[in-house]
């Protein structure tokens, strides 16, 4: 399966993947990339399922044709950090007027640049900023979001996640959320199955297998209750049958 660092990173996958296995006897090889690539991965067949979070490429993507179903899954959210002194003032702004600021004072921002979901989510700020970014105060990482986090962190920088990983790894960063709440900022994973037109090697059975897991009432039980005790909030709103056009309403 290819998915995100953030799935990886928050530790669903480590909750998930084990009770998968129980269910169904299906053994489950993670490649935790960027949304895109992990569609890319998709698309030369060396996946069988995708568990992603970036709606306009899975959308192209699926009308290529070599994809299989599209299911919703799960939501959280995307946030803004920066370090507790916010010397561009963006704490409490929208996320737009928080990059128009982090750009007109130089501020140093650190981008995953891998084209993930996070990364498509935050250049799609910038241009609804009006800000083309770059120069020695824009600095990419070419990384998983943990990664770009603690760089974040070390570097007292500016940086958007998704709220899980952040959650999970803020005890060890000098960073606060600054800018959240956005309906802009929702944060959509589907799943996606491959099919053999990927390639012979797909497994479709077992890319079935596991989308019809994961929108189950259980495994949607348990992306519901994963993080509440060790945060206080759930990490991830299971949506399995929602009605998407609702979501963050």
């Amino acid at each position: 399966m290819a998915t995100t660092t953030s799935t990886q990173d928050s530790g669903l996958l480590d909750e998930l993947l084990p009770a998968f296995t129980r269910d169904s006897g299906w053994q489950v090889k993670t490649l935790a990339v960027g949304s895109g690539q992990a569609i890319e991965l998709g698309r030369r067949g060396e996946a069988d399922a995708l568990l992603v979070h970036s709606p306009a490429a899975e959308e192209k993507f699926v009308a290529e044709g070599s994809a299989g179903s599209r299911r919703l899954v799960m939501h959280n959210d995307f946030v803004l950090v920066g370090p507790a002194a916010d010397p561009a003032e963006v704490r409490g702004t929208s996320s737009v007027d928080a990059m128009k600021k982090i750009a007109a004072a130089q501020e140093v921002f650190v981008s995953r640049g891998d084209e993930s979901g996070t990364h498509t989510k935050e250049k799609d700020l910038w241009s609804k900023a009006g800000v083309t970014p770059g120069g020695s105060w824009y600095q990419s990482t070419g990384q998983g979001m943990g990664e770009t986090l603690r760089v974040a962190g070390e570097k007292a920088a500016y940086t958007l996640s998704d709220r899980a990983t952040y959650l999970t790894q803020r005890g060890t960063l000098a960073l606060e959320v600054l800018s959240e709440g956005d309906p802009s900022l929702l944060n959509v994973y589907h799943v996606i199955e491959m099919t053999k037109k990927a390639g012979d090697r797909v497994r479709p059975d077992g890319a079935k297998a596991f989308a019809d897991w994961i929108v189950a009432p259980p495994a949607q039980r348990l992306i519901g209750e994963f993080g509440r005790a060790k945060f206080g909030q759930p990490l991830f709103t299971p949506d399995a049958g929602a009605d998407e056009a609702e979501l963050g309403q």
